[in-house]
């Protein structure tokens, strides 16, 4: 009997696939261990990436809000992702002050490394002047597997009515295509995860969960897993796969990190963007991450007006009169009219 294996990357989903251009369904996460409700999510570390020169390059330090204590921002601020997580030829990024010459350098860098054009660099305002800074990063991946894989037939997914298409390797597949993939775990027919072999370095890890966990913990369970499974590790004849295309397009703005005074600087974000174009098919994989962060200049926080008190005795008021080291007044004065007070002094 045939098993059904419908897998979920943990790269793009954590229940679900999104077709559709649309960030409604899809929740762009900021950090590698964000929580989100939303079922479908994912995450990139291309947003890290420019946080990380905003840090670096611009602030010099950690980003802390005057107005605003953002847990958001402390996350980021641990730098959790860096550059050298990535390899050379797979990201472009760079900071300076924003200027039509730096939107020029981005675009000819872009075309130059990965013949890419940017998405997101006309939605900006390139106008130069005191307390811009714009911080970019781009993250392009394109492989291809070993061999590609067989088409299989449109079916739906999980609940869907819908059907998609899948790839894979069935009962009429060639048997080359085993040697791909390589068992992690398989504990049933709802808890198991493969690696897949391509063409380059990467590698692409496939586990199928129910467990709604952020990226992090689920990662750390997959190879808790992997590490404990005693099965065999090896794609066997009587094995198959299934996997969904996935053909998506996502982009999110994190206000909440705008329009807040950053501590030590005259700055504030204007703007912090991420877009995310992911496809997979039988064939590879085809990654375009873009993230951006725009500054301007600080409005000075309003100083409240401090209006000059006026201490002026001149209505009822009582005085005492009393020793430092003593619990009580030992003399106390009302006075409600002060001419009627004093005519009673000594002349």
């Amino acid at each position: 009997m045939k098993k059904l294996l419908a897998l979920l990357t943990i790269l793009v989903l954590a229940g679900g696939c999104a077709f559709a251009k649309t960030s409604e369904t899809l929740d762009i996460l900021p950090l590698f261990n964000s929580k989100s409700i939303q079922q479908n999510r994912l995450w990139v570390g291309t947003f890290q990436l420019v946080w990380n020169d905003l840090m670096d390059g611009i602030v010099k330090g950690p980003v802390k809000f005057e107005d605003y204590k953002s847990p958001l921002a402390k996350e980021l601020n641990k730098q959790s992702f860096k550059a050298d997580q990535l390899s050379d030829d797979s990201y472009y990024k760079t900071f300076g002050a924003t200027s039509p010459e730096l939107k020029a350098e981005i675009e000819n860098a872009l075309k130059e490394k990965f013949g890419e054009t940017s998405d997101i660099l006309n939605s900006f305002d390139w106008t130069p002047a005191k307390g811009k800074f714009f911080i970019y990063a781009m993250l392009k991946k394109d492989f291809k597997f070993l061999t590609a894989f067989d088409k299989l037939k449109p079916a739906r997914f999980a609940h869907s009515f819908k059907k998609v298409d899948y790839f894979g390797i069935d009962e009429n597949s060639d048997k080359i295509l085993d040697k791909m993939v390589h068992v992690m775990f398989y504990n049933s027919s709802k808890d198991f995860a493969v690696s897949i072999t391509t063409q380059g370095k990467d590698m692409l890890y496939l586990y199928r969960t129910d467990d709604d966990k952020n990226f992090e913990r689920l990662y750390a369970d997959m190879y808790m897993k992997k590490a404990k499974y005693q099965g065999s590790r090896e794609f066997l004849a009587k094995d198959e796969l299934k996997v969904p295309d996935i053909n998506l397009y996502s982009e999110k703005s994190f206000d909440e990190l705008c329009n807040h005074p950053i501590k030590d600087t005259d700055i504030t974000i204007d703007k912090a963007l991420e877009t995310v174009e992911f496809k997979m098919n039988n064939e590879g994989v085809k990654l375009k991450s873009e993230a951006a962060i725009a500054t301007t200049m600080s409005m000075p926080i309003p100083v409240k007006k401090i209006k000059p008190r006026k201490f002026y005795f001149d209505d009822t008021f009582v005085l005492f009169l009393q020793e430092s080291d003593k619990d009580m007044p030992y003399f106390a004065l009302r006075v409600n009219d002060v001419s009627l007070v004093n005519k009673t002094g000594r002349k």
